[in-house]
């Protein structure tokens, strides 16, 4: 089933503006077709500004990665983005994938979509190659609102088509598209202009390295990456953190740059938990659905429960593990190391340092410019890390 626009077509209707009774809204090119086509559903104006920032997203990593590359999108910022490497057997548990055909594409949205799964719930999806039969079997049996890719197979088409009984919004994207160099926008009836932001999330950024400690293994450097092109397409303020290929944990929008770092590790820190084995190791009662295990696996990891919150858990699974103290998830997360750290702007304290380290990160890259630069160099030196100034900030908007 066709959707109500082609890609000849300038301008486009949707549903309805950010909320809706923001009515009518729609899209448009002031020169030239929409470099785009609906294949299936309705979008509103949060779909389109999630699938446009999001194919950026994966768009940069595969161009500079040479991987398959994937987002989850919510409220126009990542839940996640990774490149498509190998999942391991914890991480197929963890993402609720151990029963599932494997793709390099699928391993990619696997991980974008596990990087936070709570968050996730709902997202819109970005690919950064023609979608397959395992990602799209992936993709239609989570919880989704849309999709954005360059190219569809048709197997993989069909399975999409007949998700959210025959509504879920499908685009096709022309990857050949370059938008222009200028890009504008009206806030209250004043319009603003500005260059495109054409800064690349490229391992140039990783040359002036400040630290005592001087080398960026390649792993880091990809990782690095991924964290940068996640934190370029996120509200700002952000930190992320990367590992493995992946975004595990992204403080997005917050005034302070400590508690993105703060919200950021957590993240990162519960995506680690949930590969402990009294998690993997829980049984869910007949007919919990993949959103109920993560709401109940997101609970059982809080420092304290309430009565309800118990009373939610033993819903969800035929015996409630005692909880892990403090102690016990120390020694686990003393296990999560080598995670790389970027910054879309300048870090001023080394509060940021001091907590990414109790978090695993060794690698670090941030604009610089800083009148606390020398504390923040010595906070990483302190803790053997490798850190570089890219001399680029990232923010968006």
């Amino acid at each position: 089933m066709m959707g109500d626009a082609e890609m000849n077509e300038q301008e486009m209707p949707l549903r309805y503006g950010f909320n809706p009774h923001q009515k009518p809204a729609r899209i448009f090119s002031r020169k030239g077709a929409l470099p785009f086509k609906v294949l299936n559903g309705a979008p509103g104006y949060i779909n389109m500004l999630d699938a446009l920032n999001s194919w950026q997203l994966v768009r940069e990593l595969k161009q500079a990665l040479d991987l398959p590359a994937a987002a989850s999108f919510k409220h126009v910022s990542p839940a996640g983005a990774a490149v498509g490497i190998p999942l391991t057997e914890a991480l197929r548990k963890a993402y609720f994938v151990d029963d599932m055909e494997e793709s390099p594409l699928m391993a990619a949205y696997a991980r974008a979509r596990g990087a936070d799964r709570v968050s996730s719930y709902g997202d819109f999806a970005a690919l950064s190659d023609t979608v397959d039969v395992p990602t799209a079997k992936l993709i239609t049996r989570e919880v989704s609102d849309g999709m954005i890719a360059p190219k569809y197979e048709s197997k993989a088409l069909d399975i999409l088509l007949a998700k959210k009984g025959g509504k879920y919004l499908v685009i096709e994207i022309d990857p050949a598209y370059e938008p222009p160099e200028t890009e504008t926008r009206e806030v209250f009836g004043v319009n603003f202009e500005q260059k495109r932001n054409n800064a690349v999330a490229a391992p140039d950024l990783l040359k002036n390295v400040v630290t005592v400690k001087k080398d960026f293994p390649a792993a880091a450097v990809r990782d690095l990456i991924v964290a940068t092109a996640a934190i370029k397409y996120t509200q700002s303020n952000t930190i992320g953190f990367a590992v493995d290929g992946q975004a595990i944990g992204i403080g997005a929008g917050q005034q302070s740059r400590i508690h993105c770092t703060r919200l950021a590790a957590d993240k990162a820190d519960r995506w680690f938990l949930r590969q402990h084995p009294v998690v993997l190791g829980m049984k869910w009662r007949q007919g919990v659905v993949r959103a109920e295990r993560n709401n109940a696996i997101d609970l059982y990891l809080q420092e304290r429960l309430n009565r309800f919150e118990k009373q939610n858990l033993e819903v969800a699974l035929e015996e409630v593990p005692p909880q892990l103290t403090y102690e016990e998830k120390r020694e686990w997360l003393a296990g999560l190391k080598g995670v790389s750290l970027s910054s879309d702007g300048m870090i001023p304290f080394r509060d940021t340092i001091d907590r990414a380290h109790e978090s695993g990160v060794s690698y670090v890259v941030q604009p610089g410019g800083s009148i606390r630069d020398d504390d923040v160099i010595k906070a990483c030196d302190d803790y053997g890390m490798v850190m570089a100034f890219s001399g680029v900030r990232l923010f968006h908007h």
